[in-house]
């Protein structure tokens, strides 16, 4: 055995490994992707896992112990994980709450100050307290803020009418009117808008292999001697995708409700949610001619299609609900992102189709498709057709 000829071949792997793209992501950007993505998404890079509830307060309270209602508000505000937003009327409040603005509404009724003055003065005489309710909508495409906002409510009540007097009971009630329809909800129900956009995420690894493959068959070169344009040619392979995206799409929305998906949503709200969910379809097609353009193989096409799949499948799906605060602002640089928040806002909030949030996300998906799947048309056509 010649150490020579064993050192030429070593050589000879680690040149073809570092020319080959697939391999050199696989062996290098692999890993640290993988690693800044979890980083970020689990709170490693940024802080800590902390998520913030923005709660809108409407004050109603007009009577002589105004005074009560402002402490309240401080309360509250005065909490780490809560942010308050004034309100003049419950309407606008609760069209926030439909559109994800806000997690929570809470209600301060007319008689709030009254009912805290009664406790206060007779605090070992329940009969002679004014009895009286908060009102507390919750977000209910929030698994979390339903799960979190109400005992930090209930607590900061206590705190302010009690005080440190040991009490069982306080005039002043917490009523939480949506948790009648969210009980009804699973985690699935909480999860099912994130999957419908992560389902079609890997569609970008089908279009880069299959792109890939015809190339390395010699089919691209064939069409050249032909009439028939790479352009045509382009035009064909993604119309014959986005069918299977459509397919896959209805699946999806198929055997969600086979294992048991509930959803208040009305017909036109899913008809608009399968609309989005395929116009992002595009963009994984164009992620997908993107990856092609630069991959010399399958193989390599494989392992260059996860630079855009993980970010937009931790960031922008299911994945991401309960990430930190850092990987929630950064998932509003991936499509995904806008999907799920209108699919969610659409499917678990009831918000209606002409909601100017939904009208937002979609616009933002339609573009970003658009944009994308050009830009990938353009860098096949020049690097990736040869």
């Amino acid at each position: 055995m010649k150490v020579q000829r064993v050192f030429s071949f070593a050589k000879k792997d680690l040149k073809s490994i570092i020319r080959d793209p697939g391999s050199l992501f696989l062996v290098i950007l692999f890993p640290v992707v993988l690693t800044v993505v979890f980083g970020i998404s689990f709170g490693a890079i940024g802080g800590e896992q902390t998520t913030v509830y923005q709660v809108g307060v409407v004050d109603m309270d007009s009577g002589d112990y105004q005074e009560w209602s402002r402490i309240f508000v401080e309360s509250l505000n005065g909490m780490e994980i809560l942010e308050i937003h004034d309100y003049a009327d419950e309407n606008s409040a609760q069209e926030d709450l439909a559109q994800g603005k806000i997690h929570a509404v809470v209600a301060i009724p007319e008689l709030f100050g009254e009912s805290c003055t009664s406790f206060v003065q007779s605090p070992e005489d329940p009969s002679s307290w004014v009895e009286t309710t908060v009102e507390l909508y919750l977000d209910s495409g929030s698994l979390f803020a339903t799960q979190a906002i109400p005992p930090l409510v209930q607590q900061v009540l206590v705190t302010i009418v009690a005080g440190e007097q040991p009490s069982f009971s306080i005039p002043i009630h917490v009523g939480i009117p949506s948790l009648i329809e969210t009980e009804k909800l699973t985690m699935f129900d909480y999860m099912a808008p994130g999957i419908f956009p992560f389902a079609v995420i890997f569609l970008i690894m089908i279009v880069a292999q299959s792109f890939t493959v015809d190339r390395e068959r010699g089919l691209l070169r064939r069409i050249n001697t032909t009439p028939a344009t790479p352009a045509e040619f382009m035009l064909g392979h993604t119309m014959s995708n986005m069918v299977m995206a459509l397919i896959q799409v209805a699946l999806v929305f198929v055997m969600a409700f086979v294992v048991g998906y509930s959803s208040p949503a009305g017909t036109p709200s899913f008809l608009f949610a399968f609309l989005i969910v395929t116009v992002f379809a595009l963009c994984c097609v164009g992620f997908g001619l993107i990856t092609a353009a630069i991959s010399k193989s399958p193989g390599a096409a494989t392992g260059i299609s996860f630079i855009f799949i993980l970010p937009l499948m931790f960031l922008g799906t299911f994945v991401s609900v309960g990430l930190s605060s850092v990987a929630q602002t950064a998932g509003k640089v991936v499509p995904s992102y806008y999907v799920t928040d209108a699919l969610t806002s659409l499917l678990l909030r009831g918000a209606p189709v002409t909601s100017p949030t939904i009208l937002l996300d979609f616009a933002v998906v339609a573009v970003s498709s658009i944009l994308v799947l050009v830009l990938g048309v353009f860098l096949f056509e020049k690097f990736g057709n040869r």
